[in-house]
Formats: C-alpha cells, structure tokens, sequence
C-alpha cells in the first residue's frame, strides 16, 4: 500500500509548473508553490483527524471508505476544466488521501522496538522507490500524454489501495492499537516535551528538503542538454536509489547515531547541486540521497523508540503536522524564492535550512550529558 500510495502521490511532484502551463496557462512560479502549500495543509490538517477516527474504527477499514473517495474525487481532478474548480476536488480528495499515512504507524505497531531500525529503514526505501516510478511515470505521461491523464493513474492507486485493504485479514484480529481494556489505564504517548523538540527539528529538516523539490526539473531542463521530461523526473528520482542503495550496504546499522552527520552530507550535496553543473548537480544529488535517508530514518527512530505501540497513530500524528508545516512554508516559499532570486537559489537556502537544523539538533538533544537515546527513554 505504502508503494502504490507513493508512486501516485509523486508523479506529479517534480512537474508541477509544467503541469499548471500545460493544463491551465499558468506559468507564474508563486502560484504553483502557493498550490504545493495548499496541499500541504490540506493533510497536515486531515491527518490528525483520522489519526483520531482510527481510536474507534479499525486502520484497514477506514481506508477502504477513504481511499475509495480519494479515488473518484482523483477522477473529477481529471475532468476539471477551470483553476479553481481544480483547487476545490484535488484539495478535498487530499483531505480523504491522507488517511493511508496510518498505515505507517500501524506497521510500527506489529513489529517489537528491536526491529524498529530495520523497519524504518525498510519503509524508507519503499518511500524512495515509489518516487523513483512516480517521477518516471510522471514524465512519461507529460511527454507522451495529456497532462491530466496523470489523475486516471492516480485514482487506479487509490482503487488499489481500497481492495488491498478488503481482502488482509480482519482488522479486528489484527490491529491492537484500536482496542482498549474496559477500565484500563490510557495508553502512554510520548512526554509532550520530546514531541516539541522533535517537531521543531523534524519542521526546519522538512522544510529545507522540501525547498528544492517543486521547481527541481525545471532547474535540471535550464542546466542540461538532457532535458526530456523523463529523464528530469529520473534524476529527480536519484535520492531514491541512493536509498535503495544505502538500505543495502548497510542492513545493520542501528538508527541510533550520526544524525548530524547524515545532516551535514546533505547539506553538502545541496551545495554540490547549486554549482549549476551537470555533473556535480548528479554527484549531489546522490549525496543528498543517501544523506536523506539515513537522516529521516535515524530521525523517525527517535520517536518511535520512545512511544507506546497504543500511541503510535497519536503520536506520529503530532510529528507529521510538524513536517508538514515545513514543508508547507517551503512550497510557498520556493516559488516566492524563485521568483525573486532564480532557480538555483532555493538550493542555497536548503542547505542554509539544513546547516541550522544541524545546530538546532545539538542544542535540543546533545546539550547535556545524555545521548538522545538516553534522553528519549527519561519518564
């Protein structure tokens, strides 16, 4: 489901501006990282609403109401004909969209703390794998299709999502997070103090990925002479083998340490991507990659070896509104930063972002004597 779910979501990620030309003659830059915000908040706010759904009706039985309605509001988005009119059906599918973002915590919530690493690191590459398809399906569709064919295979996602969820198991058998013993204690959810701390990293780590991601094939077609719309989603997609790739080499490595390193090598291939040269855009690129991964996997870790497995929805719930917000203000901002200052440029505010999510890191976790581990299992 995560797979399905992140190949329809991503294939029009990197083409947006194209997208909005192609569909509705509109070309200004603002108006697509306005829309990219809208988007944005659309599930940040939606998700804690089901996360709250999910206490009462079982995870995989909500989502086949939710993924079913996402896909034909993913129908309608294909028949739109006027901006606004698309602005109404797209947003109003996101609201019903985000629900499948419970399927993250309730897999954390069958798997003991041990294998928490391994797991996190597994749905990661499934994130970056589902990008790397969506960006290729997505150039296929705008270099050989109708842009707004795109939706078709967005609501086929949704309509295949909705029966894997008919036909797994029972969720009554299988999803402990939903029930409660009658005049038992509340399930415990992580001290709201590591909520904030993580939250205020996790929005400023967000927020300088995400600069980057709206207007990047755009800045890949002003650089290179290999500027097809399929060759800009796939090294759009690089990141996403480099997951792939660092999954591989290095199963084992516990989600524990090198946060700030993995942050630091980010910024770097930010750095390398703003030169404005094709090779080292791609030497970046891969850097930035396998950074990325192994700083969201080592960041994601933080929360979950510290909750109750009763909390998890609840608690990532809380997290995800904090990403979300960052990358709100990013898609808002890049488009104002492009604008303004050019294409390139929102590289060199990522990096900005990332060299002070860095610093912020050491403050909030490294400041005492205790490791973030330590910190995160104090009551």
């Amino acid at each position: 489901m995560i797979g399905v779910s992140v190949i329809s979501d991503s294939m029009l990620m990197p083409f947006y501006p194209q997208f909005f030309e192609s569909a509705f003659s509109v070309t200004d830059p603002q108006q697509t990282g306005l829309y990219l915000s809208a988007v944005c908040l659309a599930v940040m706010v939606s998700f804690p609403v089901w996360a709250a759904v999910s206490r009462q009706i079982p995870v995989l039985r909500l989502l086949i109401y939710t993924q079913c309605a996402a896909g034909l509001l993913s129908l309608l988005c294909y028949r739109a004909d006027s901006l606004a009119y698309f602005w109404l059906v797209s947003l109003t599918m996101l609201l019903f969209k985000g629900s499948y973002l419970l399927i993250y915590p309730y897999i954390m919530s069958l798997e003991p703390k041990d294998k928490h690493g391994r797991t996190i690191g597994m749905l990661a590459v499934l994130v970056h794998l589902g990008g790397i398809l969506g960006a290729a399906a997505g150039g296929i569709v705008l270099e050989g299709f109708e842009p707004r064919q795109a939706f078709l295979l967005m609501a086929a996602g949704d309509f295949v999502q909705m029966l894997i969820c008919v036909f797994l198991p029972s969720p009554t058998a299988s999803e402990p997070e939903t029930s409660k013993t009658p005049g038992g204690p509340e399930p415990a959810e992580v001290p709201s103090g590591i909520i904030l701390r993580l939250g205020l990293i996790m929005l400023l780590f967000y927020f300088s990925v995400f600069l980057t991601r709206p207007f990047f094939a755009s800045y890949w077609k002003s650089i290179s002479s290999w500027d097809g719309e399929i060759v800009s989603g796939l090294v759009f997609a690089i990141p996403g083998a480099m997951a792939l790739l660092a999954l591989c080499l290095k199963r084992g490595t516990t989600a524990k340490n090198g946060i700030i390193p993995a942050i630091l090598a980010g910024t770097t291939g930010l750095l390398l991507q703003a030169s404005g040269q094709g090779a080292l855009v791609l030497s970046g690129r891969c850097l930035f990659g396998w950074a990325l991964f192994k700083a969201t996997v080592r960041l994601d870790w933080l929360l979950f070896e510290s909750a109750s497995s009763h909390s998890y929805a609840a608690d990532f719930s809380k997290i995800y509104f904090f990403q979300s917000l960052g990358a709100l203000v990013a898609s808002y901002a890049a488009g104002s930063i492009v604008a303004e200052y050019g294409l390139r440029a929102t590289f060199l505010a990522g990096a900005i972002g990332l060299a002070g999510t860095a610093c912020l890191y050491a403050l909030l976790f490294k400041a005492g004597a205790k490791s973030p581990a330590t910190v995160l299992e104090t009551p």
